[in-house]
């Protein structure tokens, strides 16, 4: 069966940065909904499209293309006072930017802690990187009318919302 819109594809995937530096490896597959269901990059998806099993796939991904631009306005000081007496530097929060007037929560990540601050950042570890996105197809099937209408992977044994 070759990947098509509202086929449920699996894959196993090495994402490298631009220095080809290995940030990631799953081995264990991953599933997706194809077809513009906001499951994997949209320029992954594209690549994929029409591929069978065992059919390989490499993407290099610009930073709007994967996790945006680095954005230093995303970068916070607070004081030290808000924060739990154990903050630590790789601790995240979820939050509001301070100039936001919209209700989009981010996940900071503590990156600094002095006496009296705490630096925050919101972008994504990987915002501003071009990455390469390497995969091998490793399933391929038609999705439930459920998983479409829902529009995610249902795993075997049920889902969690």
């Amino acid at each position: 069966m070759k990947i098509a819109k509202d086929t449920i594809v699996s894959l196993s995937y090495e994402l490298f940065d631009s220095t080809g530096e290995l940030l990631e490896r799953v081995e264990e597959q991953i599933s997706y909904l194809h077809g513009g269901y906001d499951g994997i990059f949209p320029l992954v998806e594209e690549a994929l499209h029409g591929k069978n099993v065992g059919d390989k796939c490499s993407v290099t991904l610009e930073p709007d293309d994967a996790f945006g631009e680095y954005d230093h306005q995303l970068v916070e000081v607070e004081p030290r006072s808000s924060f739990p007496k154990e903050v630590a530097v790789g601790m995240q929060f979820e939050g509001a930017p301070e100039e936001s007037d919209d209700e989009d929560f981010l996940l900071f990540t503590v990156v600094e802690v002095t006496d009296d601050e705490v630096t925050v950042d919101g972008n994504h570890p990987l915002a501003g990187k071009t990455l390469t996105f390497n995969c091998v197809v490793t399933g391929v099937r038609p999705a439930s009318a459920e998983e479409l209408e829902h529009g995610h992977v249902h795993e075997p044994g049920g889902h969690i919302h």
